[in-house]
């Protein structure tokens, strides 16, 4: 292994004068200060130089083969790039405590530093969702991607997954509060933010449900939120963490507080539709983990059912062909909103727009106008007589918000209608 030669910049002659960005390795500049200055002396030189090659074919192996070139040349690479992390990471960029490093321990203790570094990284979730425990790649390969990339890529990926360690810490904490374990949540597949959300939300609306380790499914929060609604329980101006809380895991709670203050309002509104607010594919449902349980869904079917036969009322009519062919399935807010106002604009029915398609549907809106009792009556017709009402009061609070924006000639270039379609209904980009 031959030193690098001395340039301007690493000379105190250079110190002054303009420098151009030096995009050498750290381990090269650190080797390079620690000559120049003294602290790496000839021995030191000369037990790198023999360690080095050992350290090329021992990384050669591990990943490949130590019999071919290019294969070699590799392995330099990712040893001079793991002693630039390892020395990066532990002197925090100071090329004279690097050289020190370098001159107090061995050279290949140096390029293993930087290996169990990544192996730490490698070793911490990459994905907050329980259900891809178990399912990461292999460690090698990942070693292979990591050893040849940069500190601050490091940094950045090391932040994130440690924030994805807590997020998931502190969501089998929560769970394990309401006797859920984490097999369950890895059975459901639910994200841990989501399940964060979940224990906050519960904490503000039934804190009593903590100690009776009572995790909501679907049914039962639907019915806690519709006691609330007729209590008219009070938004809270800020949640409460649950009491014992790790301090190391309350970061990771706090983070998601502002989600849920955010959405309690809209919960706790009597006159939003609950059903349509809490159907499992809505926007509301994905950022929560309420747990599936269809026997109580079917019990709680089938005592609607009882009540309205005791009411003498017909049982709710199912959805009509027309429904089901235009809705192909596409029964999200989103996508049933993007159908009430083509249905009202008098365009053809659709569940998907364009942006071509979005533009021209603004641009007709403002030619022709709205009606809304357009989709309100194709609701009345053909939507499943269980969510009529549901459907109802969301094409109602759409158009109490949007129409103003959608037919206004103040937005000339549309960008505050297209916006507004990106938001609330289905628009590809």
């Amino acid at each position: 292994m031959t030193l690098p030669p001395t340039t301007a910049s690493d000379s105190p002659a250079g110190a002054n004068a303009l420098q151009l960005h030096d995009a050498r390795p750290f381990f090269e500049k650190a080797l390079v200060h620690g000559v120049q200055h003294g602290i790496l002396g000839a021995d030191r030189l000369a037990a790198i130089n023999a360690d080095a090659p050992k350290g090329m074919v021992q990384i050669a192996r591990y990943f490949g083969s130590e019999f071919l070139r290019p294969e070699l040349e590799k392995a330099r690479d990712r040893m001079v790039n793991l002693i630039s992390l390892y020395l990066l990471d532990t002197t925090e960029g100071d090329l004279t405590r690097a050289a020190i490093s370098l001159r107090d321990h061995s050279f290949l203790s140096r390029s293993k530093g930087g290996s169990d570094m990544l192996k730490r990284l490698i070793a911490l979730p990459e994905s907050s969702n329980f259900g891809m425990a178990g399912y990461a790649d292999a460690e090698t390969p990942l070693l292979a991607v990591w050893s040849l990339r940069s500190h601050a890529d490091y940094r950045a990926e090391l932040a994130r997954r440690t924030h994805i360690a807590q997020a998931l810490h502190a969501a089998q904490w929560l769970a394990e509060q309401y006797a859920l374990d984490t097999d369950d949540l890895e059975a459901a597949g639910a994200d841990a933010e989501a399940v964060i959300r979940t224990g906050l939300l519960m904490q503000a609306l039934a804190p009593q449900a903590m100690a009776l380790g009572e995790w909501p499914h679907a049914t039962a929060f639907e019915k806690l939120v519709t006691a609330l609604r007729k209590k008219k329980l009070a938004v809270p101006a800020q949640l409460r963490l649950p009491a014992g809380v790790p301090a190391d895991l309350r970061a990771a709670m706090l983070a998601q507080c502002a989600t849920v203050l955010s959405d309690l309002p809209k919960l706790l509104d009597a006159t939003a539709a609950l059903r349509m607010l809490l159907r499992p594919t809505g926007a509301f449902r994905a950022r929560y983990f309420l747990r599936d349980d269809p026997l109580a869904e079917v019990d709680d079917y089938h005592r609607s059912l009882d009540a309205l036969e005791e009411d003498g009322a017909e049982p709710p009519q199912p959805a009509s062909k027309t429904w089901i062919k235009t809705t192909a399935g596409n029964d999200d807010e989103h996508a049933l909103l993007t159908l009430f106002l083509c249905l009202a604009a008098g365009a053809p029915k659709k569940t998907l727009l364009t942006e071509k398609t979005a533009a021209s549907l603004v641009r007709k809106i403002r030619k022709t106008g709205l009606q809304p009792a357009l989709a309100s009556d194709f609701i009345r017709g053909h939507a499943p007589g269980a969510y009529q009402q549901d459907y109802l009061a969301l094409w109602a609070s759409f158009v109490q918000d949007a129409e103003k924006t959608l037919a206004s000639d103040m937005d000339y270039q549309m960008h505050d209608a297209l916006a507004l379609l990106r938001r609330e209904c289905h628009v590809a980009g």
